[in-house]
Formats: structure tokens, sequence, C-alpha cells
């Protein structure tokens, strides 16, 4: 798993699926998921999975507008599939996540567009655009 370091540089991840958790140290709930979000990356060896402590990376996860923990982000290539609160459970995250694997590249182009909010994501919650203007 990365972890976002407001001192360094994040390279973009290559894979083509990329799942964030945007969280706080100081949330309890949060703590108790990182270890459960870590774990999916075992399960899930072809996503990048990145953890985003907000209050660290303040300057830069404020675009995310998060407003509740934990926020998650899922995204494929450049199509933002999912940004949202989710419950800290670690089979809502991992049922998520194979539903997205099991699309085609072009189901999954067709899901990000599918809904005014789902268009809106591609414009403000692009973590690769983030990361690439960071």
């Amino acid at each position: 798993m990365l972890k976002l370091d407001p001192n360094e540089s994040l390279t973009i991840p290559a894979q083509e699926f990329i799942a964030v958790c945007f969280c706080a140290e100081w949330c309890g709930a949060c703590r108790e998921y990182q270890p459960a979000f870590e774990a999916l990356q075992s399960e899930f060896p072809d996503i990048a999975f990145v953890w985003v402590d907000v209050e660290d990376n303040a300057s830069w996860a404020g675009d995310f507008e998060v407003e509740n923990f934990p926020t998650i982000l899922i995204q494929r290539d450049e199509s933002v599939l999912f940004y949202g609160v989710m419950l800290p459970h670690q089979s809502h995250l991992r049922r998520m996540l194979e539903v997205f694997q099991a699309q085609s590249l072009e189901q999954s182009h067709e899901y990000a567009q599918g809904t005014d909010e789902r268009r809106g994501w591609q414009e403000r919650h692009n973590f690769r655009e983030a990361l690439r203007s960071k």
C-alpha cells in the first residue's frame, strides 16, 4: 500500500486500477480500517492501493472535498468509477472491486459517464490527474 507523503512526490501508479482511501490519523474508524484496506492489496495485487491522510496532505487533498471517513475513490485508467463515503468494512470494498474488475474497459467508461454525479467525478476527482499536477 502506498501512503501519500506531503514531503515526497508520489509516482503515478502504473496499474490499471487504483483504490484510494482518504482518511485522517485522528479518526478511530480510519485507524481500525487501515489494516483491512491494506490487506486487500494481497487479494488484488494488480490494483494500486493508496492511503491519503487528508490532514497531512490538506493543501492537496482539500481539492477532493472529503466530508466523512473513510472516503474511497476507485479509478480505472482515467475513469473514476466510485467516489464517496463507504462503511469501513473490507467486504464492501472487496465486492465493489470485484464488480469493477469484471467489467470490460468499455463498460467501465460507460459506467463512469452514466449519471451526472459520475460525470462530475471525472472532472473533480481524477486521482491520476491530481498526482500529475501535485
